[in-house]
């Protein structure tokens, strides 16, 4: 099922970091899982499908002299959040826990380290998500993006650059149907996705972000690998004639991309999302 755990975090010095930290994070994350667990962290690395969403590293941070950085705070503690939507949730979850907790390692990164001060977690059943999701019959959905959405539309090199409400739960859609129970697959058409929910984005922006290194043979050094996404608050609703089956889908979905992440590079710390179901007034 469905899980999230959330980490304290505190550096043992001030140091900088990039502003895309996802990548690091998620190395850092990575080596710490082969400790407990190398056939997890393997298949966590491997999948087809994102095992786990790394949420950014979040606090207030001092000004770096490097360009695109910023400096960790060590009188400061930073939340971070991880989710896990894989089948092997149980696998996954105890070689991330056991390492930090029992062994108390740090999450190293390049040039400096964060000690895990406190960790908690959650876990929402798929049959859970979809029953609270019917529960609510008049809903909005507020979406802040806290990391760039990287979307790519269908097998094109188009990148959704807006909060477009087709791409984005298509994206959610797709997340979910890889992993759910097989009874819990849904059957939404983006159509429908077009037809029946309105986005209404509140804040945006556009970023290109840092997913990952690699050396360049022809150069002789190492390059980063970069994504482009958006940020920002959007709100999605329904149209009146909107079929409760469609409505109660995308509720769903929208509750489960607390967990999944939306888009692609979702562990490496794109695409991390709160999201808030409200009642919407009549």
């Amino acid at each position: 099922m469905p899980q999230k755990i959330t980490l304290i975090l505190r550096p043992e010095s001030g140091f900088d970091i990039p502003y895309s930290d996802g990548y690091q994070l998620y190395s850092s994350l990575l080596g710490i899982m082969h400790e407990a667990d190398e056939t997890a962290a393997s298949h966590t690395h491997d999948s087809p499908i994102s095992s786990i969403s790394l949420g950014p590293l979040e606090g207030k941070f001092l000004h770096s002299h490097r360009s695109k950085h910023k400096v960790v705070d060590p009188n400061e503690r930073y939340n971070l959040n991880i989710g896990i939507t894989d089948p092997k949730e149980v696998e996954i979850f105890r070689s991330i826990i056991q390492p930090l907790v029992l062994r108390e390692r740090n999450l190293r990164l390049e040039r400096g380290d964060l000690r895990a001060e406190e960790v908690s977690s959650s876990t929402a059943s798929f049959q859970d998500i979809v029953k609270s999701a019917g529960e609510v019959k008049n809903s909005y959905l507020d979406f802040e993006f806290k990391s760039p959405v990287c979307i790519q539309y269908r097998n094109s090199k188009v990148i959704e650059m807006f909060p477009h409400r087709e791409a984005v739960f298509h994206s959610l859609l797709s997340k979910w149907n890889s992993v759910c129970p097989e009874e819990l697959r849904m059957n939404i058409e983006r159509d429908e996705m077009a037809r029946y929910i309105v986005e209404k984005p509140l804040a945006y922006d556009t970023h290109s972000v840092v997913v990952n290194t690699v050396f360049d043979k022809v150069k002789g050094h190492p390059r980063p690998i970069m994504k482009q996404g958006f940020v920002g608050h959007c709100r999605y609703t329904f149209t009146r004639d909107a079929p409760d089956g469609v409505r109660n889908g995308i509720v769903a979905l929208a509750r489960f991309a607390e967990y999944s992440g939306v888009g692609s590079a979702v562990a490496r710390g794109c695409g991390a999302a709160k999201v808030t179901v409200g009642e919407a007034e009549r």
